[in-house]
């Protein structure tokens, strides 16, 4: 069972859910956030609508007047009488968040196709609004997992992301794979079959999981072959800039796009104009609000690269008005896997997109942090700058004596430290490197056996 939407079904139409917990502007960026999430799946967002409640579990999720007239947009002429209204407040239903001429009003009869919601729904929901409105209904973590499937491409994250939908899908077999003639069988072969379905996710499960386990097994023996090496990560929230930034600090070909979770597998390159000895860069998941917590269990391997970084750049979209409640999600998400204690700079991104007062302020109200455009190159050279002087701030200055009777010693050094200072003496090389402790006792341990 794959959650996808049919080809057919392309206009989407917007739903949000306000309670005491979450209204105002709060609710506003979170459907605006929707709006994108939807629209990285192919989906036309046609409307919004919005409803107060005093909780996002009634069983039709919303009151029967809300849905009756949702039904007129989804082109689903009757509602149901199927559980209770809950609180219709009329008048307070409509979200100018797409297309500032959408308004209840001017939607056609049946112009949506497909109704998203901007909160979790159980099971019982779902089939329950799905038989009031006549049209596939998704809530907010059917449609992240969706794009997170679509978006993988390495065995690692491909691994992730299914055991997340595995998760995801288990509790709502019952209603995909039961039909109504078989729900009424009761003890026959219709709940046969539920049963048969549900055993075989639960065995597809653990054979990810025992695959996944294998897998981040030799990703740790990578990581730790690259623990000598001074380490940078990206981290931040989705579409903040972070491939832009891998590739302009990197000088590689990192795939990245302006739409949500463009990146998804780790990749790590190293800092371009090369630097001895090498550093690495490493270019990880972004995040999001509400992000499903199958997700983070399964991501925490990949976010493993932001736990050994020996340094942290929190990449931000500067022009973005939220950013803020966006940081505060990086910050709850990395200290949920280890690594708020990690030395970090936080990363005004995409400064080319505001005007000048904004910066200003922006630098008075975050003075240590480092506004940056990935389009100017003086930002990416200072960027390298600031990379190569904090792992230099890591690195042990040493003089090291070689013979010349040493073969190579002195091209192994010149390629894996930085040589400071050469003397040539009448039976040696005086040579002042750079480097990290691991590798001079390394080097030390070599000249005592020459």
């Amino acid at each position: 069972m794959q959650l996808t939407a049919k080809a057919s079904l392309t206009n989407a139409l917007l739903i949000s859910i306000c309670t005491p917990d979450f209204k105002g502007d709060e609710a506003t960026e979170s459907l605006a956030e929707l709006a994108r999430l939807v629209t990285t799946l192919g989906f036309k967002v046609v409307g919004t609508q919005s409803q107060k409640q005093s909780s996002t579990k009634k069983v039709n999720v919303l009151g029967l007047g809300k849905l009756a007239e949702i039904a007129h947009l989804t082109g689903n002429q009757g509602v149901g009488e199927n559980g209770d209204e809950g609180e219709d407040l009329a008048g307070e239903d409509e979200l100018t968040l797409m297309p500032s001429d959408i308004s209840s009003e001017n939607l056609a009869f049946g112009c949506a196709d497909v109704v998203v919601f901007d909160c979790d729904l159980s099971p019982s929901q779902l089939r329950n609004v799905e038989n009031q409105l006549g049209v596939e209904v998704f809530d907010r973590t059917g449609i992240i997992i969706e794009i997170f499937s679509r978006h993988a491409r390495t065995k690692t994250a491909k691994l992730q992301v299914e055991i997340a939908r595995l998760n995801y899908v288990a509790p709502r077999l019952r209603e995909t794979s039961c039909g109504d003639k078989e729900r009424q069988m009761g003890k026959g072969a219709g709940e046969t079959t539920l049963e048969l379905n549900r055993r075989k996710v639960r065995d597809q499960l653990a054979e990810l999981k025992r695959e996944l386990v294998s897998v981040q097994h030799e990703m740790k023996g990578r990581r730790t072959q690259r623990s000598e090496l001074f380490c940078v990560a990206l981290v931040g929230y989705t579409n903040a800039g972070k491939s832009s930034m891998m590739r302009a600090i990197t000088g590689s070909d990192v795939t990245g796009e302006n739409k949500l979770f463009a990146t998804l597998d780790t990749t790590v390159r190293a800092l371009y104009p090369t630097t001895q000895p090498r550093i690495l860069v490493s270019d990880t998941v972004g995040f999001i609000k509400k992000l499903p917590h199958d997700l983070v269990a399964s991501f925490h391997s990949t976010l493993a690269e932001a736990h050994d970084a020996s340094l942290l750049l929190y990449v931000v979209d500067a022009s973005d008005p939220s950013f803020r409640s966006q940081l505060d999600v990086v910050h709850e998400v990395l200290e949920e896997v280890g690594v708020e204690d990690s030395k970090k700079l936080l990363v005004l991104n995409k400064s080319d997109q505001l005007e000048p007062e904004q910066l200003q302020a922006l630098m008075e109200e975050f003075p240590d942090a480092m506004i940056t455009s990935t389009r100017n190159p003086a930002d990416v050279s200072k960027m390298h700058k600031y990379i190569v002087d904090v792992a230099q701030q890591e690195m042990i200055e040493e003089e090291i004596i070689v013979p010349y009777t040493a073969n190579g010693i002195i091209g192994e050094i010149r390629s894996s430290m930085s040589v400071t200072k050469e003397e040539y003496e009448s039976c040696h090389v005086k040579v002042t490197v750079r480097s990290n402790a691991i590798d001079l006792a390394r080097l030390k341990k070599r000249m005592l056996n020459l």
